[in-house]
């Protein structure tokens, strides 16, 4: 997580960690690294770093995919 990290460094003092505060750091980051960046930090990332990155992922898209789909009532929702 050495990029996480270093953004955590970057912002601790500064900000809370609040919700509103991650969609910002993360919204701003993304803005400002290119494709190529991107991948360059997954390339950096041991294995076991790369794998937890793809199950969010897989997690995150289909707990929204569920959310998105009409389920009959009754059912429970995903929660957000």
């Amino acid at each position: 997580m050495k990029f996480v990290n270093e953004l955590f460094e970057l912002y601790r003092g500064r900000l809370q960690g609040t919700e509103d505060d991650l969609d910002m750091i993360t919204l701003t980051v993304l803005g400002e690294m290119s494709e190529t960046d991107i991948l360059s930090v997954i390339g950096e990332m041991p294995n076991e770093e790369l794998a937890w990155l793809f199950r969010v992922y897989l997690y995150e898209g289909l707990k929204e995919k569920f959310n998105q789909d009409q389920i009959p009532a009754g059912r429970n929702r995903l929660l957000h």
